[in-house]
């Protein structure tokens, strides 16, 4: 005998009660977006100038596929397809600025990163609040120098008549003045020293603001266990930042094509072209002073498509280890 069963109902009481529930969301969704109107005001006001400058402005990606005239619309412009892609990996200087791209930008990664941390660690283990707030404002006074003055002062530091000079014969390290710049097996280690000493205080805030967070009664009760500072600092406090250490983490990895364009446009000159020929010096040479608008933006797609390969990688890496990611 075969039993039909029936799809239950809910009860015209539970129905009553699950859409006044819903209705009553609603009243208290609205009351708040209500009693918050200014900041909901500030935070549109955001969100349209995003819209405005960085989704609109998307319907121009379509001229790396076109060869396009500044004279022209762009509706107008003939399609060519991957044309342009095709033209910049088979350049003879594809791989000349992809190697000078990548060597600084994965030193300064592998160097650069972890600094920043150690640095945070080495203030917050600073017993004088006075001397912690000297190192810390000193630290991070060079990230408010542009790099056009900061750029000047190490063009002047490195001249062959510059201060470094006087130091390195002074020391007897070098026995004839030399101008750095002018070297390109010299320049890879200028533009990652100095970017170092520009970023590092400004960096190690974030890391100062976790460690903040971490709370005291495990560093008491490493105390009570005997711990020392090394320990405390290597099962505490690192694992304890280790969220926000993956996620700049996998920030830092999908920008590994973008070199500092500021920086390394200041810093190069004709004797050290061979180092310091990157993709963004490169675009902005061949592409932008030539014209070349579609080759430019050819270009600048293809390093977003990699960096988006890149930053989901990253993100699905730094989840599968540490279970910390961005999405």
């Amino acid at each position: 005998m075969d039993v039909k069963v029936q799809p239950t109902e809910l009860p015209a009481s539970e129905a009553f009660i699950d859409t006044s529930t819903k209705k009553e969301k609603r009243k208290r969704l609205l009351r708040k977006l209500a009693s918050q109107k200014y900041l909901q005001a500030m935070a549109l006001l955001g969100v349209v100038w995003m819209f405005i400058f960085n989704y609109i402005p998307m319907y121009g990606l379509i001229i790396a596929f076109k060869e396009y005239s500044i004279i022209k619309p762009i509706s107008e412009a003939p399609w060519v397809g991957l044309m342009q892609f095709k033209e910049f990996i088979q350049d003879e200087n594809f791989w000349i600025v992809l190697k000078n791209t990548l060597g600084i930008s994965l030193i300064k990664l592998f160097i650069g990163f972890p600094l920043p941390i150690i640095f945070a660690l080495m203030l917050n283990e600073l017993t004088s609040l006075r001397f912690k707030k000297a190192v810390q404002t000193i630290s991070y006074l060079p990230h408010f120098l542009s790099w056009v003055v900061l750029g000047g002062i190490l063009t002047t530091w490195l001249a062959d008549i510059g201060i470094i000079n006087d130091i390195l014969m002074g020391m007897g390290v070098i026995d004839e003045r030399t101008n750095f710049l002018a070297e390109p097996d010299n320049f890879w280690s200028i533009v990652i020293l100095s970017d170092i000493w520009k970023e590092l205080g400004w960096s190690a805030i974030i890391y100062l603001a976790a460690i903040a967070g971490v709370s005291t009664e495990l560093y008491e009760s490493a105390t009570i266990d005997g711990a020392n500072r090394l320990q405390k600092m290597w099962h505490i406090t690192l694992p304890s930042i280790r969220p926000t250490i993956t996620i700049l983490f996998i920030l830092a990895v999908s920008g590994v094509l973008n070199s500092n364009f500021d920086q390394i446009l200041i810093l190069r000159n004709a004797l050290n072209e061979s180092a310091s020929n990157v993709i963004d010096i490169y675009v902005y040479q061949l592409g932008i002073q030539n014209a070349r608008y579609s080759y430019a933006t050819a270009v600048g797609l293809l390093k977003a498509v990699i960096a988006f390969i890149l930053l989901l990688s990253a993100n699905k890496i730094g989840k599968k280890i540490n279970g910390s990611s961005l999405f």
